[in-house]
């Protein structure tokens, strides 16, 4: 597989060409290098510096609860009571020490642009790009309202704190949660400027700002006016970033902490009011509102979802690669409605089908009605994918290993089977080593893969061919074999940070799950959209 060199740009949500083409930098990973200076500096502000800093930072959290915890005493969940003087006077103060915790982990000045709207004027404020934990300040500053975890209330101190800003709760026990969630934020949204505004970061997970991903369309959903912001880190070595590959959360604190200076800037751009219909298609409004961010933040728009990001950490036995064309290909199976339902039928039956064709080429027209859909520049990114050599033709087989992996990231074992059952040969169930290769490196979403380490261990008797029988014995005994036998032969393979020094799950367990499932993004935005809300047909709307 390879990403294709002929893309001049990408297709909007409606079928639309976008204005600007999609980035080829993985949003979901982000990688921190450090010159021999850095790393001195980093050392001696780390027996220095840093904890001072988290010391004043802790004490500064101290003070403000016992101003958090009066506020909140007796105050209704369902009700707005009038802003008297005393909870105003609260509210300056927790800001001044907000403030000055920042202040104290190198955040000395934040820049301020543009004009923050009223409640009355926009309920809602959505923000992005969202990629760390930083991203609380602009709560801290506005006092803004967010969408949070049931569970953050109970936690000591800080749930004191969350429950200050009269938070939106979202239960992770409770089925219908999510519906409640809207509800109550159309309620609040259509209190007239009652309620505090509530801040929202539709994305739904951290990325490193290289690009906006896909909104999600629960800040839209009420149909008011909303305030787009953005924020920008604009420091020369990034230690803010917290993506799902990357540096921990504890080395992000400890990384910016050892930091002299950390700038930040916000920017409130005007409000978006929405048309009727956007009003009538949430994901067409959050689409509009998700170019006119881009454009305020010069960086491009791309479709990649936090289903995308599920993929690239899921924990099966082929990690994939920083570099992987998988996400890409993910994005456009999603698009084109090409992922089944009922996933295991429907990968036998292409199996079937594709191994009956023998390896026989494919154009685009053969591939369309093999996947029985019409043709259009969508499928054409897609053929693109596995057309390596630019002769207008494709192997089916790498479609259906594909398919495969972006179904069912975590079964390894599975995808194998699959990728055997197409490719072996009739008379002895086997495959050879160049068979093996375009097999991984379809799986890996990589233009190029030498398997010879792997395949030479797993041949032991040096016959030529495996079985899917041999593999699986050896990756059995062998289940780190991908960091073994393929990253340390593939010099330009890279896999995640995150992969490293991690517990390898074991290959043959048939309810492997990926970390991304038991992950949670972040504190600040739980996905609360439902699965009805809406389509993105539709024209986007012009602006002059």
């Amino acid at each position: 597989m390879r990403l294709p060199t002929n893309r001049q740009c990408a297709m909007e949500g409606d079928g639309k060409k976008m204005d600007q083409a999609p980035p080829f930098r993985n949003p979901f990973v982000h990688v921190l290098k450090f010159s021999p200076l850095e790393k001195a500096k980093i050392a001696l502000m780390t027996v220095t510096l840093f904890p001072i800093r988290l010391l004043m930072a802790a004490f500064m959290m101290l003070l403000a609860w016992p101003f958090a915890f009066l506020a909140s005493v007796g105050r209704s969940e369902t009700t707005v009571e009038p802003q008297c003087l005393w909870r105003r006077l609260v509210d300056i103060i927790l800001k001044i020490i907000m403030r000055v915790m920042w202040f104290a982990g190198g955040f000395h000045w934040m820049k301020v642009k543009g004009r923050r709207a009223l409640p009355a004027e926009a309920p809602i404020l959505t923000l992005a790009p969202h990629s760390s934990y930083f991203d609380a300040i602009p709560v801290t500053m506005t006092m803004a309202s967010i969408v949070m975890k049931a569970e953050s209330k109970d936690i000591p101190l800080w749930g004191t704190l969350i429950k200050y800003i009269r938070p939106v709760f979202v239960s992770r026990s409770d089925q219908d949660s999510r519906k409640k969630t809207v509800e109550e934020i159309r309620r609040r949204a259509h209190s007239g400027g009652e309620w505090p505004q509530i801040m929202i970061f539709p994305e739904g997970t951290c990325t490193n700002r290289s690009c906006l991903i896909t909104f999600k369309p629960g800040a839209f959903i009420p149909a008011v006016p909303v305030q787009p912001v953005v924020i920008r880190y604009p420091n020369k070595l990034d230690t803010i970033t917290w993506t799902w590959q990357g540096p921990g959360a504890f080395e992000i604190l400890w990384l910016t902490l050892c930091q002299l200076h950390n700038e930040f800037v916000i920017e409130f751009l005007p409000i978006y009011t929405p048309s009727e219909e956007e009003k009538r298609n949430p994901a067409l409004f959050a689409i509009n509102v998700r170019r006119i961010m881009a454009k305020a933040l010069g960086v491009p728009i791309t479709d990649y979802s936090f289903e995308d990001c599920q993929l690239a950490m899921a924990e099966g036995q082929l990690r994939l690669p920083v570099d992987t064309c998988l996400l890409e290909y993910a994005k456009l199976v999603r698009r084109l409605g090409l992922k089944p339902k009922n996933t295991e039928k429907v990968l036998q039956e292409y199996g079937n089908r594709a191994r009956k064709l023998e390896g026989q080429k494919l154009g685009l027209d053969d591939f369309a009605q093999f996947l029985d859909v019409p043709v259009s520049d969508m499928l054409r990114d897609m053929f693109a994918l596995f057309d390596e050599h630019d002769d207008n033709c494709m192997d089916i087989r790498e479609y259906v290993i594909a398919l495969s992996v972006v179904c069912r990231p975590a079964k390894t074992l599975e995808t194998m089977k699959l990728a055997f059952k197409m490719f072996e040969a009739e008379e002895d169930g086997a495959i050879t080593e160049m068979e093996l290769a375009v097999i991984l490196k379809t799986a890996l979403g990589v233009n190029h893969l030498s398997v010879s380490r792997l395949f030479t261990a797993i041949d032991a008797q040096d016959t030529g061919k495996i079985t899917f029988d041999k593999f699986r014995i050896f990756v059995e005994q062998h289940p780190d074999f991908a960091e073994d036998y393929l990253y340390t032969e593939n010099a330009g393979l890279h896999s995640g940070p995150c992969h490293r020094h991690q517990t390898k799950p074991s290959l043959s367990s048939p309810n492997l799950q990926g970390t991304a499932a038991t992950k949670t993004a972040n504190g600040i935005c739980p996905d609360f959209s439902p699965n009805d809300h809406g389509t993105i047909d539709g024209l986007h709307k012009k602006h002059n």
